[in-house]
């Protein structure tokens, strides 16, 4: 197991309408923000909502809501022009993962002087960043608390690493009123996605104490919230559930790492504009067999505490009913299971896994693993 190293950053705070206290917040990091949202946000109302807890309390902002399927370099050229035009305090995110990584990468660059496509191709931050408040709108953000930010490179579709300070991030506020405007099926398919997450950093050679820790209840509370809870003692709802199962998701991947689904789900995403959940989730059950050849333990593990297998199952056992669980829940959602489903063809798939080897991400898999190795993972689920 890895050495535990783990610095308190940042403030979070997680509750129902914890996102109406946004604008007293925000006063303890300047007057005038920036404020990024999801497009999903203005059209459900929810962009209203956040913005007035800003309103009420004077802060002057303006906002930016120009992100399309998948942003780019070329979206955050323009953020981070306009952020500077305004000389803005500090920046408010509000979405999914996208809008995230937008705000992450604006306020990365905002005192750099050298061009975003230098730090693309691997030149360092060295100035400190903008204040960033993160109000995610989804169940799960794979990269909020990690020290990378993934950027779809305009130039050629392929994800680069912006490297970014650990304390970044300033505050995250999870409000699981904030999902209201997702549907049932993206609600299950970001469920899966966050379970997903959650067995990639519990089998990373990453993983410490602190992140198993937070991975065994996380994969609790998300069971509770798929499956319903075995007492009536767990009256907590569904969204409250997965909101603070997937907050303790992120803080464990980004103290652990992602893995080979999580991975070629970004790169697919980067490339063809498929759902990073949707990918993730056909993934998923070839991620767990994969691993019972190396971590049955760790595995049988997680299928207990997902009610997947009985208690007394040996652990090869319990690995294969934690895939044939995830397959069931697939079927149930009647989503792809097989990537030929997502009309790619495998030549298609292999650039994703040749983009996927050549990021540093590659080098903390639960296994080593080459882009050969992910692109066999990639037939098998093909």
């Amino acid at each position: 197991m890895a050495d535990f190293n783990f610095r308190i950053s940042p403030n979070i705070v997680l509750g129902s309408y914890t996102s109406t206290r946004l604008g007293q917040y925000a006063q303890e990091y300047g007057k005038k923000f920036m404020v990024i949202f999801d497009p999903v946000l203005k059209e459900s109302g929810t962009s209203q909502k956040i913005l007035k807890s800003i309103q009420d309390r004077g802060l002057d902002y303006f906002t930016f809501d120009e992100i399309p399927v998948t942003a780019d370099t070329e979206i955050i050229e323009t953020a981070l022009s306009l952020a500077r035009q305004a000389h803005v305090h500090g920046i408010i995110a509000a979405g999914g993962g996208k809008t995230l990584n937008v705000a992450k990468a604006v306020c990365t660059l905002f005192n750099e002087t050298k061009s975003l496509y230098e730090f693309a191709d691997g030149e360092i931050p060295t100035t400190e960043p903008l204040p960033l408040i993160c109000v995610p709108t989804t169940i799960r953000d794979d990269f909020l608390f990690m020290d990378k930010t993934p950027l779809i490179d305009a130039r050629s579709s392929k994800i680069k690493l912006l490297k970014n300070k650990n304390t970044l991030c300033k505050l995250a506020v999870w409000d699981p009123n904030l999902t209201a405007s997702l549907t049932e099926k993206q609600i299950a398919a970001m469920s899966l996605e966050t379970l997903c997450l959650a067995t990639e950093a519990y089998l990373s050679p990453k993983a410490t104490f602190f992140s198993d820790m937070l991975i065994e209840k996380s994969v609790q509370l998300i069971s509770y919230a798929m499956d319903g809870a075995q007492t009536l003692t767990v009256t907590t709802p569904q969204e409250l559930l997965l909101s603070q199962g997937g907050c303790m998701t992120a803080l464990a991947a980004a103290t652990s790492s992602m893995g080979p689904a999580s991975l070629l789900a970004l790169t697919i995403n980067s490339r063809f504009k498929i759902s990073r959940s949707l990918t993730s989730t056909i993934l998923f059950p070839y991620l767990i067999e994969d691993g019972a050849k190396f971590k049955s333990d760790k595995l049988a593990t997680l299928a207990k505490i997902l009610r997947a297998a009985p208690e007394d199952a040996e652990d090869s056992q319990a690995a294969a009913l934690f895939a044939d669980y995830i397959r069931r829940h697939i079927a149930k959602m009647n989503i792809p299971a097989r990537l030929k489903e997502l009309s790619l063809g495998i030549e298609q798939l292999s650039l994703a896994a040749e983009d996927a080897g050549e990021t540093d991400l590659i080098n903390a898999l639960p296994r080593s693993m080459s882009s050969d190795d992910l692109f066999e993972l990639i037939k098998q689920a093909y």
